[in-house]
């Protein structure tokens, strides 16, 4: 089947992550569905038309803007590899043209707020879910990683020397990221907590649930969301929103975006520049604050 060839091809050569693999093959399968059930289509006879009712489809169907520009990246690339086979003569994505997404600014949240959170007794307790759970926080601010990649990390990655953590990104490119003493006597403590408990699997991955299993990423999402609801009344509360907070924080304070830029594991600067939006606004605001001809 050409999809599954496509998805071996991902996995294989371009080496991307089975996550996004998953939103690839779903993207796929619901092309493959419209085609079949709209026109009577296979996705090798797809032409640009078929592209264009496809996505004023989804836009009738309440898909946004950028979902719509993800799933049409998809068959991008996908009948780029068709066309490479020779299974294709003719790419209907030739003409498709993704609609227009309204610029948003990353939402973060305030490092003031996040250190009133962390150094609280209020909300952790010296139990093993609760040591954890401001772990998973703290990591997150502490290094700007993504969630995959917190939950790729092993005990083997982290350098107790360097105070430092090898992390595997996108594509499994790894670097590595300097964290603060503080933040490494914390996983110390917790890995020290977590070798105490009676678990049946010991397991060299970082992070885990409250019997001793690999965590996954809803577990973290969860985590985050409701500790974040302790101090922000914003509509995001993901762990993306700390991997925001933690780039802005750091050019807020004058880092470089270069550095920025290889601390996120971005491919390129064009990705970090968005955070210097968020600092520009914050300079205006200081400025109509403080300024008596503002």
């Amino acid at each position: 089947m050409t999809v599954d060839h496509f998805l071996t091809y991902l996995q294989h050569e371009k080496r991307y992550s089975p996550h996004t693999i998953q939103a690839y093959r779903i993207d796929l399968l619901q092309f493959s569905d419209f085609l079949l059930t709209t026109f009577e289509l296979e996705l090798k006879d797809a032409a640009y038309i078929h592209v264009r009712d496809f996505m004023v489809w989804l836009m009738d169907h309440g898909n946004s803007e950028n979902s719509v520009g993800r799933k049409l990246s998809t068959l991008r690339s996908f009948y780029k590899y068709l066309i490479r086979e020779q299974v294709v003569r003719v790419n209907p994505m030739s003409f498709a043209k993704a609609p227009k997404v309204p610029k948003r600014l990353p939402v973060f949240v305030d490092d003031q707020k996040l250190d009133q959170l962390l150094d609280s007794k209020e909300f952790f307790d010296e139990s093993f879910p609760s040591v954890r759970d401001k772990l998973v926080i703290e990591t997150l601010f502490g290094t700007g990683i993504r969630l995959a990649e917190l939950l790729s990390i092993k005990e083997s990655d982290i350098d107790f020397y360097e105070t430092s953590i090898r992390i595997l990104g996108k594509r499994n490119k790894e670097r590595v990221v300097p964290v603060s003493k503080s933040l490494m006597s914390q996983i110390k403590a917790y890995i020290d907590l977590k070798s105490l408990q009676n678990f049946n699997n010991k397991t060299g991955v970082l992070f885990v649930t409250n019997t001793g299993a690999v965590a996954y990423r809803t577990l973290i999402y969860k985590i985050v969301h409701r500790y974040l609801t302790y101090i922000s009344t914003q509509e995001k509360r993901s762990p993306h929103v700390l991997r925001h907070s933690y780039a802005t924080s750091l050019l807020n304070r004058g880092a470089d975006l270069n550095a920025i830029k290889e601390l996120l594991g971005h491919s390129s600067l064009a990705a970090t520049q968005v955070y210097t939006h968020n600092s520009i606004e914050r300079i205006k605001s200081i400025y109509k604050q403080a300024h008596p001809k503002a």
